[in-house]
């Protein structure tokens, strides 16, 4: 099942013999490649992961850039300072030693950016509606918004396509889970910086996959055993890694 959105197409045509995958059709003349501003993410684009409840680790994983934990007590961040290419802040002293950063109010203003962040991608406008009945494995998918009011599951790879300027935005208001060994693939000059999946269920990353983009959840993010990101983990609850590597975009 490999197609790519292509500006002013019927949804549904591109599955011929396959369920309705969206309300209707795009509009007339409206465009899933149609100009998406990127999320702004204010003082959370300072962290590659932001968690409020905590982060859980097996070790060894590898981050690569800054995290933080807030409000709870340092006390919740289970990674190591050697597991940490970059700083690690928290709101009191209990943070990882020895090179925990006591920062109450810079991660204040960072978890009220993450809210406001989910908050903005969960509002735009969505060019495509209930794709592939919340199953996106195997599709090409082009810049644009994209919503679902189901889950989502990608069982097979997942290839976005655009330039260094496009931009994606996926609304999904149940769960999002990434098989086991499975990826999502960039292609073209598309840059998972512009990548943004605002979920308010959780999301697991399955083990050995792969996943490109930013995650706005509101509740867990779960990285299983020797999954990948090059993004970011930002959860109103908490992130749970087991030997990953997590890399900034």
């Amino acid at each position: 099942m490999n197609s790519i959105l292509k500006a002013g197409t019927a949804v549904a045509a591109l599955f011929a013999g396959g369920p309705a995958v969206a309300q209707s059709a795009i509009p007339t003349g409206y465009s899933v490649f149609g100009l998406t501003e990127p999320v702004n993410l204010g003082g959370a684009g300072h962290f590659v992961i932001l968690s409020k409840s905590g982060i859980t680790d097996v070790p060894a994983s590898a981050v690569v850039g800054n995290i933080g934990t807030s409000p709870i007590s340092g006390t919740a961040d289970h990674l190591s300072c050697a597991e940490v290419t970059g700083k690690i802040y928290a709101v009191d002293a209990a943070g990882p030693a020895p090179c925990s950063l006591k920062a109450p109010s810079r991660l204040t203003i960072a978890v009220e950016d993450m809210q406001t962040a989910y908050t903005n991608a969960a509002g735009r406008r969505a060019g495509a509606t209930g794709l592939g009945g919340g199953n996106i494995g195997g599709l090409t998918l082009g810049p644009g918004v994209y919503k679902w009011g189901t889950g989502v599951t990608i069982p097979t790879n997942l290839t976005l396509d655009g330039d260094s300027y496009s931009v994606w935005i996926f609304q999904i208001a149940q769960d999002l889970t990434l098989a086991d060994g499975k990826a999502v693939i960039l292609s073209g000059h598309a840059q998972a910086q512009n990548i943004f999946w605002q979920v308010a269920g959780k999301v697991t990353l399955g083990t050995t996959s792969h996943f490109e983009g930013i995650i706005l959840s509101k509740t867990l993010i779960a990285m299983k055993t020797g999954a990948s990101i090059n993004g970011r983990l930002f959860a109103q609850t908490a992130v749970t890694l087991q030997m990953n590597n997590v890399t900034v975009p």
